[in-house]
């Protein structure tokens, strides 16, 4: 039954049934809390590069075992965002928020009492999955709460996350090196708080599908052209393409720059940490920007400055002073990552109606290519000494090159029609 009209908008609900994705007005209260958990799923996904350095002198990690443990959460994370769109696409579930939420919890109490490396692996898997059933279902809240502001929509969902990860170098900081592997535990009560936000925020989703449910199926009610399918095909193995070169770069700088720093100019754990912290603050301010901007120019043209505009500045820093680091680090983040959400929402508009896989897909692709990163750099720079490939991966966001073969969005907009 309907609710009546005044009471429904006042919740944010529409009154009269509308597909995912479509309401008339943004919900701001529903982004923000998406956001929110977003920070606090992402916080403790971060706890995981925190811990890095004190697992590697702890157990005597190589590099290439903390690529594993990278890979482990990252792939894990992959491979499932994209089965949970599958399936929420189909029969979208509210609960799944929570219920992930609770593998995550269950993986940072296993690492704070971890006795040896193949345990930390399990660990990791467990948040690892929290995170593959949190991520497309939060992308599709977003979507659901965004009216028609969709880029700045999934960007304030998205800013939540990156700022989450930025945390990593803190953590290290302030809870790893006094406190040790022990303090995972603290995680845990982020886990539960992000539950009980999450209970919030499935009561709304329930609500939605509760006046939405004859119409939930056709979301975005707009379908792709068949005759352009061969064409969207091609977008979206180039949109993954550039997805891949964003990730390597970003694997580069959170696991590894950290121990380039301390070996190239001598400084501790603890200053390096400042670095790691810049880049991903920045990126994270540059997420929010960056949905915004893609609305007023374009997502296509958003995506081709953060990559081409990020490149000299790449290739530069191995070989700038420390002062200068400072400064490089925090522009290559604000660049870089500035496509974050827009690539998320320029997938979407190449499949409407397909919410969660896309979403999964894309962000998944960012997790499970950045751990696939961080293992193959692992590999590498044991065979290869840490200088030469901190030197090769700034030549990584060249490849941004090949934006230059998306469609444009006025394209996009062509190859779709209204139901």
């Amino acid at each position: 039954m309907t609710p009546p009209s005044g009471s429904a908008a006042a919740a944010g609900v529409p009154s009269r049934p509308l597909p995912s994705g479509s309401m008339k007005q943004t919900v701001y209260r529903i982004l923000l809390s998406i956001s929110l958990v977003h920070l606090l799923n992402d916080s403790i996904q971060s706890v995981i590069p925190a811990i890095f350095p004190i697992l590697k002198n702890s157990m005597h990690l190589s590099y290439t075992q903390i690529g594993w443990i990278s890979f482990a959460i990252n792939f894990t994370a992959s491979i499932m965002q994209p089965v949970v769109g599958m399936y929420t696409d189909r029969k979208p579930s509210p609960y799944m928020l929570p219920l992930g939420m609770a593998s995550t919890l269950l993986g940072m109490l296993s690492l704070a009492f971890a006795p040896n490396y193949w345990t930390v692996l399990l660990s990791v898997v467990f948040v690892g999955l929290g995170s593959a059933a949190f991520h497309p279902e939060g992308s599709r809240v977003a979507r659901m709460a965004a009216g028609p502001r969709r880029g700045l929509a999934q960007s304030i969902f998205q800013v939540g996350g990156n700022f989450g990860q930025s945390l990593a170098p803190i953590f290290t900081k302030l809870i790893f090196i006094p406190l040790g592997q022990f303090g995972a535990i603290w995680f845990t009560a982020v886990a539960g708080l992000a539950i009980m936000v999450q209970m919030y925020i499935a009561s709304w989703y329930k609500g939605i599908l509760a006046v939405t449910e004859r119409t939930v199926k056709s979301a975005d009610a707009r379908s792709i052209d068949p005759e352009r399918s061969s064409k969207v095909r091609f977008a979206i193995i180039v949109l993954i393409l550039l997805v891949f070169c964003r990730s390597w770069y970003g694997a580069a700088i959170g696991s590894y720059y950290q121990f380039y720093l301390q070996h190239h100019y001598g400084i501790s754990l603890e200053r390096a940490q400042d670095f790691i912290f810049l880049f991903a603050v920045a990126g994270a301010v540059s997420t929010f920007f960056g949905g915004a901007l893609a609305d007023r120019f374009g997502r296509k043209n958003v995506i081709w400055f953060s990559m081409l505009g990020s490149a000299p500045l790449a290739i530069l820093l191995p070989f700038v002073s420390l002062g200068w680091a400072y400064v490089l680090l925090v522009l290559i983040g604000v660049i870089i990552l500035s496509s974050f959400s827009v690539t998320v929402v320029y997938a979407q508009e190449l499949f409407p109606g397909k919410v969660g896989t896309v979403s999964g897909l894309i962000v998944g692709l960012a997790f499970g290519l950045g751990g696939v990163g961080a293992l193959a750099l692992g590999n590498l720079i044991d065979k290869f000494g840490l200088d030469t490939i901190m030197i090769v991966c700034g030549f990584l966001p060249l490849l941004g090159v090949l934006t230059f073969l998306l469609p444009s969005d006025k394209k996009i907009r062509e190859w779709t029609k209204e139901a």
